[in-house]
């Protein structure tokens, strides 16, 4: 496997601006990966490349789509280029897109990946792309293999993996599913930390953010943030909460976000565990401008994970200085340094709840922060585009060597 990562990561050289697609999830749809394309496109316009990002007129079919609604509410983002061509289910669509860009003839397709549903889509538009002879299709890969894996992942992914040039992973683990994938096993693969979200607004007191919120901030919030699925193990701490209830009078547990499965079966947990007066659910999207409130009320940030790649929450997290407690699972804990900025402890409810008893009753917390601010840096999104543009180079380096 040709590792590019310690090559290249951090590395200061620019080179000469670059066109470059992004084809992937964007405006007007919501969610954690529509907001990272759209960061990255702006980081790589800052270094005075020409970007374009070309999204889906439909991105999931009705039926498939788990969730209340695909678009958000929020203001287009300001400066980008954003089109709207790709029917996830309509193969014409995915034809035009790559004839167009073949013709357009960017230097960088960039093909964000998260699940095999969209693997044929952007295996043909990168099959088609490549026929000119000039751009380079590289992969953004989020998951290769889904924490929720399908019979598409067997069918559609290897497919994808073919067709593509190369590929930047937001950890390590990824790194090796894309590797098990490429039967070659010779396709430059690099992997670039998931970079802090740095654009949600500055931090809020927790006077003020419990105000905003309806909270009482005489007590500890610990937040769990973002879509419930089974595999983010929201029962596992549920659990671990009910283990320390007693110990521990102060906490309270603030979960924010839509429920993609039956809420009831939690409420269920809850009220079993004697805990109805000490959770709190907001049973919601999060737009973006509230995010802020959230994490400010907060001062623990809990992903209590069964399976994980990296997740956006910890960058969320990190932007707003906040102490985390993860499970040791994927790539989490390559971000989070146990005992230094949290926890990265085994996904079983006692592991969590002796997290929790440690975290408040040594008061960490001001430790962990200053940790925390320390290692912000390494998260810079201009570690992300430079290693874009190495491994485009070294793609055409390899070219011009044959």
């Amino acid at each position: 496997m040709e590792r590019l990562d310690e090559r290249y990561q951090g590395r200061k050289e620019v080179i000469r601006p670059l066109n470059i697609v992004i084809v992937g999830t964007a405006y007007p749809f919501r969610g954690g990966l529509a907001t990272f394309n759209q960061r990255l496109a702006q980081q790589f316009q800052a270094e005075g490349h020409h970007v374009e990002i070309i999204t889906f007129t439909t991105q999931y079919p009705s039926v498939l789509f788990p969730g209340k609604t695909q678009l958000t509410n929020d203001p287009a983002p300001v400066g980008l280029t954003i089109r709207r061509a790709v029917h996830s289910c309509n193969p014409l669509s995915w034809i035009k897109v790559g004839r167009l860009l073949r013709e357009q003839s960017p230097d960088l397709v960039i093909c964000c990946y998260w699940m095999a549903f969209f693997a044929p889509a952007f295996a043909t538009i990168e099959r088609i792309v490549r026929r000119n002879g000039h751009t380079r299709c590289v992969a953004l890969v989020h998951n290769m293999i889904p924490h929720e894996p399908t019979l598409l992942d067997r069918l559609f992914a290897p497919a994808f993996v073919r067709h593509t040039d190369g590929f930047v992973a937001l950890s390590k683990s990824v790194v090796e599913d894309i590797d098990r994938l490429d039967s070659s096993h010779s396709k430059p693969k690099a992997f670039s930390p998931h970079p802090i979200y740095d654009h949600y607004g500055e931090p809020m007191s927790k006077t003020a953010a419990c105000k905003a919120l309806s909270l009482e901030p005489k007590y500890d919030y610990m937040l769990f943030f973002g879509l419930v699925r089974a595999y983010k193990g929201l029962d596992l701490l549920i659990d671990a909460f009910a283990r320390v209830k007693g110990e521990l009078p102060n906490l309270r547990l603030l979960i924010a976000g839509e429920f993609y499965e039956d809420e009831q079966k939690y409420c269920e947990q809850i009220r079993n565990a004697e805990l109805d007066e000490r959770i709190i659910i907001r049973n919601e999207f999060i737009p973006d401008d509230d995010l802020r409130k959230y994490f400010g009320a907060a001062n623990l940030i809990v992903q209590p994970y069964k399976s994980a790649t990296q997740s956006g929450v910890t960058q969320v997290a990190f932007h707003f200085e906040k102490p985390m407690l993860v499970t040791n699972v994927g790539g989490l804990a390559e971000i989070v340094h146990h005992g230094k900025m949290g926890y990265a402890v085994e996904p079983k409810s006692e592991a969590i709840a002796d997290a929790l008893r440690d975290y408040y009753a040594q008061d960490r917390e001001q430790a962990y922060i200053d940790y925390l601010r320390k290692e912000k840096d390494k998260y810079n999104w201009n570690k992300m585009t430079r290693t874009f543009c190495a491994l485009y180079e070294h793609l055409e380096g390899k070219k011009q060597a044959t």
